[in-house]
């Protein structure tokens, strides 16, 4: 059985509750992060915990707790899930008691909750996925709050038009990201994605940064109509890892199947990942 821990204890997975008149149930007040591990050590930790504090001051809602001593928590909590081969990880800092089911008393709770790695179908790297677009906008995008009403209805349409992914579209008609994932287009050789309005993920810089060796890379605005001029195209994120697009909507993109690009890219991450020793 999972061990979690949950407001100063660490507690099997059945015995992690908390109480009903925390702000986090009442009114969805919370800000969480989400990695996972590679030979059992936290992909990119340190960064997760600095996002994961900025998450909760755009929304102004108080840590209670220093990076150093998130990271030794989560550390040990991780080493009493032992037998997990892999694991993700999920820190959650909710908004804490309230007396009046909605002021905050600045006395929110930390949640670190270790689960087995998430492993997609192995035919979504090789041959590719599918993902729609939805127009809406998160509502304080720099913020990884526990709010996720507008995700959930576009993943239950993306589902519905077997798609794994869902891209936000904005009133303006740019491209933002996807409900869990960031996005990727490659106009020949340039790769191209948004940097404003979104969540800058932690998955989404380290593709940056293996890219920059090979790619001329170009971060702005992109519009829904320039999809049909990318020959290439890919989600991204910590638990998708670099997942190949084929279809977005009812556009297929090269040829129904992964790019070259995008599989040098794949194989970049994947060299990277089996590296990593932080």
């Amino acid at each position: 059985m999972n061990i979690f821990y949950v407001d100063g204890e660490f507690v099997p997975e059945t015995r992690a509750v908390i109480p009903v008149n925390d702000l986090v149930l009442l009114r969805g007040y919370g800000v969480f992060d989400f990695l996972r591990t590679y030979k059992r050590k936290p992909f990119y930790l340190k960064e997760h915990i600095k996002r994961l504090e900025s998450s909760a001051k755009l929304i102004g809602l108080c840590l209670g707790f220093s990076q150093q001593e998130i990271f030794d928590i989560v550390i040990k909590t991780l080493a009493k899930n032992d037998k997990l081969q892999e694991a993700n990880i999920r820190i959650l800092v909710t908004g804490g008691m309230t007396i009046d089911f909605i002021t905050p008393q600045n006395k929110p709770r930390l949640i670190v909750m270790v689960t087995p790695v998430t492993v997609f179908p192995e035919q979504l790297y090789t041959h590719g996925a599918a993902v729609v677009t939805t127009y809406d906008e998160r509502y304080i995008p720099g913020s990884k709050s526990i709010n996720y009403i507008p995700g959930i209805l576009a993943l239950n349409r993306a589902c519905k038009q077997d798609a794994v992914e869902s891209i936000y579209i904005d009133r303006y008609g740019r491209l933002l990201e996807g409900t869990t994932s960031n996005f990727f287009g490659f106009m020949d050789n340039k790769l191209i994605t948004p940097g404003k309005s979104i969540l800058h993920g932690i998955t989404r810089q380290v593709v940056l940064n293996l890219a920059e060796k090979e790619f001329d890379i170009e971060i702005r605005d992109v519009y829904k109509e320039e999809i049909r001029l990318m020959n290439e195209f890919f989600i991204c994120s910590s638990n998708k890892e670099i997942m190949p697009v084929v279809r977005v909507d009812d556009l297929v993109l090269s040829n129904g199947r992964p790019g070259e690009q995008t599989c040098r890219i794949m194989q970049m991450f994947k060299q990277y990942t089996c590296d990593y020793n932080q």
